[in-house]
């Protein structure tokens, strides 16, 4: 029905729109489409404006904007590029943690078809445990508990840039796997000797835990081209930046019984969870670049074979001078 002041009833202007009278109602009772007025019967009627307004609507609900956003769009209607473009935005990086997710979920599902049926109970426990879309935050409190209280947060933030890999948007089995054995690691129970206990408890207290990270980048960066062209570990600069990042924390000096007294420390230090999580690191990002924890293994080895060298020299030689 069309009244004599042009005012449309509820009936009416669902069919000119191509609603049912049902959906009208609904957007009437949330405030999307106000209503002119009401007849002595108590019929709802709409002015003309309505019917562009709820074509409107259904634009902006056809793209899967939440009510409560295409209420924010329409109730700013001198604004409406920006509020509909930040709309957009927000419903955009919806559908792509929608989209992350559904494809963690395929490339998990296709991860325990194809893993023999021995190892089915296992991945199907590992990949349970994670998250979809996956979720970095518990390797981000491994990692905070691992490192020094006392540290920056500058290097707190780099540090975790480095040792908490970003999932990949499209994985395959194999990165699923890699991450769901990343996020074991990283939710296992506490043991006494597993890392992410509280520095105090360590017997080797470093003083000036800035100092030895700055210098430990220092000397990651410069190991680096070493990693990559396999070579063995041995003693050069990214060595020598290596002790002294160690030396100048605990406010002492490099030298050949400091060498021996490192490597001993760091043999005891190893930790095969955290060597085993930078393994998977690796396997996850799919790059060439090595890890921090690569890097760290082929210094200490590198130490080692240092202080092996420097021990084999007997005390007459004129090398041990």
């Amino acid at each position: 029905m069309v009244f004599s002041d042009g005012a449309l009833s509820i009936g009416e202007l669902a069919e000119r729109a191509g609603v049912t009278v049902k959906t009208v109602r609904f957007y009437s009772d949330r405030g999307l489409l106000p209503e002119a007025s009401r007849s002595s019967g108590g019929h709802r009627r709409y002015g003309p404006e309505a019917l562009e307004r709820l074509r409107l609507i259904r634009s902006l609900r056809t793209l899967d904007l939440p009510v409560p956003e295409v209420g924010r769009v329409l109730d700013h209607p001198e604004g409406m590029p920006d509020a509909l473009e930040s709309a957009i935005d927000g419903q955009l990086r919806r559908l792509g943690s929608q989209l992350t997710a559904l494809r963690w979920r395929e490339a998990a599902l296709q991860l325990v078809r194809e893993c023999p049926a021995g190892k089915r109970a296992e991945r199907l426990r590992l990949v349970g445990a994670v998250s979809t879309p996956p979720s970095t935050a518990p390797m981000a409190r491994f990692w905070r508990g691992a490192l020094p209280f006392r540290l920056s947060p500058r290097l707190v933030s780099s540090i975790l840039e480095y040792a908490v890999p970003q999932p990949p948007a499209d994985p395959t089995p194999a990165q699923v796997l890699s991450f769901a054995r990343l996020h074991a690691i990283a939710t296992a129970p506490c043991p006494a000797g597993d890392p992410r206990r509280p520095a105090g408890n360590r017997t080797d207290v470093v003083h000036r835990p800035d100092v030895l990270y700055d210098g430990l980048f220092d000397a990651y960066v410069l190991a680096a081209p070493d990693l990559k062209a396999n070579r063995t570990p041995a003693r050069g600069q990214a060595l020598d930046r290596f002790v002294a990042a160690h030396a100048e924390s605990r406010g002492l000096r490099d030298g050949p019984g400091f060498r021996r007294r490192l490597s001993g420390l760091l043999t005891r230090a190893a930790d095969p969870l955290v060597d085993r999580y930078w393994e998977l690191t690796g396997e996850l990002s799919g790059s060439s670049d090595p890890t921090l924890g690569a890097a760290h293994a082929w210094l200490r080895s590198a130490l080692d074979t240092d202080v092996a060298a420097a021990t084999a020299v007997e005390p007459g030689d004129p090398m041990s001078r």
